[in-house]
């Protein structure tokens, strides 16, 4: 490790005695942010038969709020750094609340696709903003606790995403699924405002223009990853949007070493953690994102499970998520970050390789929820590699970074596994599914193989 890689975050020597609920919160905040992703899932053919939406339709509805929220990560976490992630948090929740609040309203495709990329801007402010937040106001162990708790949500939210969309579609209506964030946002900003203490950013001014090319890099692969779920990995429509998206990258690369003020410094890029984390993140969130969609498919298709039922049987997922998140954020401090994440990685692929060899619904369930309690540990292990090598002034845009590889990481988790059980998809029988949960448990033991053969780290989160 080099010196930049020990860099710890310099914090307050007082800590702020409303933390706790501080971070109860935010982390209902980001809870909600995530299941907007799954939860339009289950409700897309109510909206299709009440809006005259085609296939195309339905799949842009889906996307396009993590086209916005992954597009805009970077320049989300660098205004929070500018500006204070207090604000940033703060206007991000009303713009996603209103957004909200029209999409349900929506009585054209128009103005739903409007208001759900507007929820995506509104998200891209917020989440990276309240991750700093948190990163500035825990220190030492408590911190690794702190991301225990928020790196559970990301399994949680999906499956609760997955059981509320079944739930409202099926009883109020689909509006429902945006009306339910309204007053849920209303509470939250009312609480922010008074507990979240001021935080002043650093002063400066944005790139617009570095931030203009990163938002269409980004966005450009998010849409090819996405393309290539519906359209194949080699259609025109996955190799155009990667190549505008590797382009774009590396006109950023360029942009960020000659920019007077860059989006992001070129030396935070160069540190291992960092990277580390980056790539923990994208493996993990890969990995969470296949088990629902695998499980989604297995469960309805071949085992004849309603969409409720499915929600209900994810939530055993759910839990494990949050257990390993919260054992791994206590471990953290003592373990490491790379004995965290090689157990995690290594729990996941026994996991998914017992889901993957023995077709039978309980051990399915069951196998899932390992899988789900290994993959909770490696986003913690992410989060604690990354802050452990950032300085307060970087929180921000570390966390865009950090959000943005995980939607990086759930669109190619779909494309991948969507294109390995094609087949299955067609005919989906018992075990139809078993070679993208194999696929999925090699993914996850080459990765923590990987990760074992890094050098041991020095420093913890």
């Amino acid at each position: 490790m080099t010196a930049a890689d020990d860099a710890s975050v310099e914090r307050e020597p007082t800590p702020d005695p409303r933390r706790w609920r501080v971070l109860a919160m935010l982390g209902i905040a980001q809870l909600m942010l995530i299941i907007d992703v799954t939860v339009v899932a289950v409700a897309l053919p109510e909206m299709g038969a009440d809006l005259g939406l085609d296939r195309a339709g339905l799949a842009w509805v889906a996307s396009i709020y993590a086209l916005a929220f992954g597009g805009l990560m970077l320049l989300g976490g660098r205004a929070a750094d500018v500006f204070g992630p207090r604000r940033l948090v703060l206007a991000g929740l009303v713009l996603f609340t209103a957004a909200s609040l029209v999409a349900g309203l929506a009585g054209t495709a128009e103005l739903l696709l409007l208001a759900r990329a507007l929820q995506g801007v509104g998200a891209a402010m917020m989440s990276p903003a309240a991750l700093s937040i948190i990163v500035r106001t825990f220190a030492g162990p408590e911190l690794s606790r702190a991301l225990g708790v928020w790196s559970a949500l990301g399994g949680a939210g999906a499956a609760l995403g997955v059981l509320l969309g079944g739930v409202l579609t099926e009883g109020p209506g689909w509006p429902w699924v945006f009306y339910v964030n309204v007053p849920l946002g209303a509470i939250l900003l009312l609480t922010l405002l008074r507990w979240v203490r001021p935080m002043p950013g650093t002063g400066g001014r944005l790139d617009l223009l570095g931030a203009a090319i990163a938002t269409l890099a980004a966005s450009a692969i998010v849409f090819g990853l996405v393309s290539a779920g519906d359209h194949g990995w080699l259609s025109p429509h996955t190799l155009i949007a990667a190549a505008v998206g590797i382009a774009g990258y590396a006109l950023f690369a360029w942009r960020i070493r000659t920019a007077a003020t860059p989006l992001v410094d070129p030396g935070m890029l160069h540190r291992r953690p960092i990277l580390r984390g980056l790539a923990l993140v994208f493996v993990s969130t890969a990995l969470m994102i296949a088990v629902f969609f695998l499980g989604s498919f297995a469960l309805q298709q071949s085992h004849g499970f309603t969409a409720l039922q499915t929600g209900l049987s994810f939530l055993p997922v759910a839990v494990g998520t949050i257990l390993g998140s919260n054992l791994a954020g206590r471990l953290l401090p003592r373990w490491g970050v790379r004995t965290v994440s090689v157990v995690g990685l290594l729990i996941t692929a026994a996991g998914l390789a017992a889901a993957a060899g023995i077709a039978s619904v309980t051990v399915l369930i069951v196998a899932t929820s390992v899988a789900g309690f290994g993959i909770g540990a490696g986003f913690v292990a992410a989060a604690g590699s990354l802050f452990s090598a950032v300085q307060p002034q970087e929180a921000g845009v570390a966390s865009g970074a950090l959000s943005t590889l995980h939607e990086f990481g759930a669109a190619t988790g779909v494309s991948a596994v969507s294109s390995v059980a094609a087949g299955a998809l067609l005919a989906p029988t018992a075990d139809a599914f078993a070679p993208g949960y194999w696929f999925a448990a090699a993914v996850a033991a080459a990765a923590g193989l990987l990760s074992l053969a890094r050098p041991k780290e020095t420093t913890h989160a």
